[in-house]
């Protein structure tokens, strides 16, 4: 019994963290037992501006230990993010921010998307990278969005 809350809280670190909408996946590997290998398709939408999402598609294993949620999904992965309006980047933004996560293994694998900001050139760059290292460096996708240029009222103090 006092194992209980253990169990419940490893349970709750399982769960993917952080991804706004599952879209889609698509089966690419026949399993017997469990369910299928498949590519799926999440969507971040940025929470600090407007009118952007990010797709982030990613190798999720399946068979016994997939459906246990307890195989490590391989670090192939892909990012292209889009933009549905008007963006601005408000005044404050912090030059890097973590804007979402995917629990991509038990305990051990993330794929983190990180928002950094390019003012010179009115441009907000998202990274995706995989916090498990692989040959010395994370694997990582990367897409940008140009904004719309700040006024000058927006830059004074």
């Amino acid at each position: 019994m006092k194992f209980l809350p253990i169990l419940a809280a490893m349970c709750c670190m399982a769960a993917p963290a952080f991804a706004e909408q599952t879209i889609g996946s698509v089966s690419t590997n026949f399993r017997l037992l469990g369910p299928n290998d498949k590519v799926v398709i999440e969507r971040f939408d940025d929470p600090d501006i407007a009118n952007v999402a990010c797709y982030a598609s990613f190798a999720q294993t399946g068979g016994i230990a997939g459906g246990l949620g307890l195989a490590t999904n391989p670090s192939n992965f892909a990012l292209s993010c889009v933009s549905s309006g008007p963006v601005n980047i408000p005044a404050g933004l912090p030059q890097r921010q973590e804007v979402g996560a995917i629990s991509a293994s038990f305990l051990v694998k993330h794929f983190v998307l990180n928002r950094l900001v390019d003012l010179p050139n009115h441009t907000l760059i998202y990274l995706l990278i995989s916090t498990k290292f692989i040959s010395g460096s994370p694997a990582n996708a990367v897409s940008a969005i140009v904004a719309a240029p700040a006024s000058p009222a927006s830059n004074a103090p």
